[in-house]
């Protein structure tokens, strides 16, 4: 059910659109291009801290470092967590955060209730070696059975059946929502990732805006997106109401904008590739602090140091080694508007990945889909 832009699940790396960059091939235009890959892997939430593993920020390190907001999930977790597998492969929770307060409301509308949520999820699964990557997002809509969870604060929030996934966040934040996706798949996460809509927006802005071509007219009042069939070098405002739009185009479900989500990455890898940030060191500047100001990581990757060491390690994954899927679900029979866990299909992706494998073509098939899939393509 991955969109059509992205690529096939069978095994990562299968497609892929991005071409070798321009110009000489000798070992500074290797190099540069290597640098380049470092943003690749974690997509529109990870895109500016992972432009870090090619900086030299030197005496700026003190200021950057500052920026960064950190949460102790391994304390507020403790003990009662799946083991961590010794393969080699690493898994990330990224989330993009959906608070309704200060300078998000004007952005994602809707009503300032002092409440978050997690309105974008992915698991990234970095296989050994670090050349290749499974990305797999959780639909927010998703009824789950909620497990009992400590959040950082230290307070105890009780188990819940039959919930949307996106109230793990609301209910414990970060700890909570980690636990929730532990639970659900089985596998333990490494690290934590979150970006909120003001932070988002800026990056793409830092970036030059992010050009996309629709197919259709989308026209999302609640996301307040406005886009004519065609060619769009998207802002960052834009960008956001594209990635969060559900009613503007489709059928409307939640299934329907992680299509355009996916799409939507396809086309910021793309624009990445050709902004030139490595050769402009007051551009790069820019952008590593708007992204350590917009990150929120957990305490492992809470210092300058620690982003700047796990961003190296990634410069190797490029899009055409990304396989992005969508966790296999079903509609709900009693509720159209949310969707329930495909336990079987769901339970061959989740192995895949805890055994550093591909995903099987045959996990992602025959499941829920949206209808926003060829609406947004890269330019």
């Amino acid at each position: 059910m991955a969109a059509e832009s992205t690529p096939e699940p069978g095994t990562p790396g299968d497609a892929g659109t991005t071409s070798g960059a321009t110009g000489s091939d000798g070992p500074r235009h290797r190099r540069q291009r290597g640098r380049r890959k470092g943003v690749l892997i974690a997509a529109w939430t990870a895109a500016g801290v992972l432009v870090l593993g090619g900086t030299g920020v030197g005496y700026l390190y003190f200021k950057l470092n500052g920026n960064i907001k950190s949460v102790d999930i391994d304390q507020a977790l403790g003990t009662d967590r799946p083991t961590k597998v010794d393969n080699g492969s690493e898994n990330i929770l990224v989330l993009g955060s959906d608070t309704r307060s200060g300078t998000n409301k004007k952005l994602g509308g809707g009503t300032d209730d002092g409440s978050a949520r997690s309105d974008t999820a992915m698991v990234i699964h970095v296989y050994e070696g670090h050349r290749k990557a499974s990305v797999v997002s959780i639909p927010r809509d998703t009824l789950i059975d909620r497990p009992a969870c400590t959040d950082t604060h230290g307070t105890t929030h009780d188990a819940a059946s039959g919930v949307m996934f996106n109230s793990a966040y609301s209910t414990g934040g970060a700890a909570c929502a980690v636990k929730t996706v532990e639970s659900i798949s089985g596998i333990r996460m490494d690290h934590y990732l979150e970006v909120d809509f003001s932070g988002f927006e800026k990056l793409i802005d830092e970036l030059g805006g992010v050009r996309v071509t629709t197919t259709k007219a989308i026209d999302d009042p609640d996301s307040h997106l406005r886009l004519k069939a065609g060619t769009h070098t998207l802002t960052g405002e834009q960008a956001l109401g594209l990635v969060r739009t559900r009613h503007g185009v489709g059928d409307g479900s939640d299934l329907g904008r992680i299509q355009l989500q996916q799409a939507f990455v396809k086309a910021l890898v793309n624009q990445v590739k050709h902004v030139g940030l490595f050769t402009s060191g007051t551009k790069l500047y820019d952008l590593a602090d708007t992204a350590t100001k917009a990150v929120t990581a957990d305490s492992r990757l809470g210092s300058l140091n620690s982003l700047m060491s796990f961003a190296n390690g990634l410069k190797g994954i490029s899009a055409a080694n990304m396989n992005m899927v969508t966790m296999p679900v079903r509609y709900d029979p009693s509720n159209l508007n949310r969707v329930i866990v495909a336990e079987a299909k769901a339970k061959q992706v989740w192995t895949a990945l805890k055994n550093d494998r591909a995903i099987p073509k045959a996990a992602t098939e025959g499941t829920a889909t949206g209808e926003a899939a060829g609406v947004v393509t890269s330019s």
